[in-house]
């Protein structure tokens, strides 16, 4: 198998429109612009640019970022081998070699010095240094860079620099409104519409708590998650006090307050 069937999407991801993003998408693609895809956790990104890439038949490596991940854990590294040593091509320079869409999911949990690294692919040049091995990749044809990040979670030590952010266009995402949300949950689940539309209900009273002692509300995949638990058979309060509440807060009156909600709900 090559390395791009490797990384193709075989399977067509489930994704409901919420607007003309597909098409903005596929504008960005033909013309290579990089992407970044703004949204709070659980509303959809990382399933949009799945379903870009099995859309657009291209294949996807995806990176999850963190705060130990190094510019060498992107580009590659020196393995030290008993015969001396052998080049380990990153994420990042996989991608650029064989014309993948390169996803860096949660982007600013990486360093800043890291995320450097991307730079001279996301301008006219279409480049990427590997400093240690000297040698300079021209990006394949079809790659295509795209980020994604949590603005909810922007503070002085995490976020992007405007240096990094003006080299990208942008999505801003967040969670569908209650009818395509219960179509999701649905969908994803196979629970009838009238229980879906009583778990949107009960997420959007812990939205509204946002900033009123939560930091995030109920995620769209959370409440697939309590649709799927509910479907298997389990009882819906506790389902969603399992999937819905006692993942997202340690605080006893917003518990009380979540809990009260489900409770109400599924009387």
């Amino acid at each position: 198998m090559s390395d791009k069937e490797q990384f193709k999407v075989r399977k067509e991801p489930f994704y409901q429109q919420q607007g003309n993003e597909v098409a903005l998408y596929e504008a960005a693609y033909r013309n290579r612009l990089p992407v970044m895809v703004k949204g709070p956790t659980g509303c959809g990104k990382s399933r949009f640019i799945e379903y870009m890439a099995w859309k657009l038949g291209k294949p996807l490596i995806t990176v999850a970022c963190n705060e130990d991940m190094t510019a060498s854990d992107l580009v590659g590294r020196y393995l030290l081998e008993a015969g001396g040593t052998r080049w380990l091509d990153g994420p990042l320079t996989t991608a650029a070699r064989i014309g993948a869409i390169c996803y860096l999911d949660e982007v600013v949990e990486a360093r800043q010095d890291t995320t450097v690294v991307i730079h001279p692919l996301t301008d006219h040049r279409r480049t990427l240094p590997l400093d240690k091995k000297g040698e300079l990749i021209e990006a394949h044809p079809d790659f295509q860079l795209v980020i994604s990040y949590n603005p909810g979670y922007q503070s002085l030590m995490k976020d992007l620099k405007q240096s990094t952010k003006q080299r990208f266009t942008a999505f801003e995402f967040d969670y569908p409104d209650a009818g395509l949300e219960t179509i999701i949950l649905a969908k994803e689940s196979g629970l009838n519409a009238e229980v879906a539309a009583k778990l949107v209900k009960i997420g959007q009273v812990a939205r509204n708590l946002k900033g009123h002692g939560l930091d995030e509300g109920i995620s769209t995949r959370l409440l697939v998650y309590a649709a799927t638990l509910i479907q298997d058979g389990v009882e819906p309060r506790d389902a969603c006090r399992m999937a819905l509440v006692r993942p997202i807060t340690d605080d006893a009156d917003i518990r009380e307050t979540l809990d009260h909600a489900i409770d109400a709900t599924f009387a």
